[in-house]
């Protein structure tokens, strides 16, 4: 299982590292004029609920801070999304900071970055790190790290998305599952990037693309 995780995050950071080359090495053999392409900011708010299951050290641990294995979260969803103008699903980055447990008089800081993609039906699939900060048996504080996957539908009202996810994190001390929902208004922004044509580009001017 460790394996497993190591080598999707590798695959991951690879994907996100080759894509900038990617798309340098499509600019410069294309001959056609121009290419747009359409950038999107879904940034709100989210809460939602998160449970514990199972008898794990993270379960021992709530039970031994006087709290129950599901616990609310609140917080803001920074995303960004780039969507190609022929259409086709976008590509996402998100950044998910919340804070876990005020109902039982805590603060339990947690931190999410995610990428993915999304249809143009909605349907979006991601996966990335958390970073989370708990009290151990021993009361201390600790900083753990855990596996996110998370899926969902993000809703169109009246100009209005409301995204649906539900989300599995797993890690050593303990697995979650969690659900969460919120809003947000895109803004958008239209980018406008020159393709080279090829006969143009000579052998000593590389270094400047």
């Amino acid at each position: 299982m460790k394996t497993l995780k190591k080598s999707l995050m590798l695959a991951f950071v690879l994907l996100f590292a080759l894509a900038p080359l990617t798309q340098q090495t499509q600019a410069l053999a294309e001959t056609d004029s121009n290419d747009f392409i359409n950038t999107r900011n879904m940034g709100g708010p989210r809460f939602g609920l998160t449970f514990v299951p199972g008898n794990s050290q993270l379960s021992e641990e709530l039970e031994n801070n006087d709290m129950g294995r599901t616990i609310s979260q609140f917080g803001w969803h920074f995303e960004h999304q780039v969507v190609p103008e022929g259409g086709g699903p976008a590509f996402v980055i998100e950044f998910l900071p919340l804070l876990a447990g005020v109902e039982y008089g805590k603060i339990i800081p947690n931190f999410s970055l995610l990428m993915g993609v999304r249809s143009t039906g909605g349907w979006e699939l991601g996966m990335g790190p958390n970073l989370s900060f708990s009290k151990t048996l021993d009361d201390e504080v600790e900083a753990r790290t855990s596996l996110v996957l998370a899926a969902g539908k993000s809703f169109n009202y009246g100009g209005v998305s409301i995204p649906v996810n539900v989300a599995y994190s797993s890690s050593p001390t303990g697995n979650r599952v969690s659900l969460f929902f919120g809003y947000a208004m895109a803004s958008a922004k239209k980018n406008t990037t020159r393709k080279i044509p090829a006969e143009e580009i000579k052998e000593s001017d590389w270094t400047k693309y």
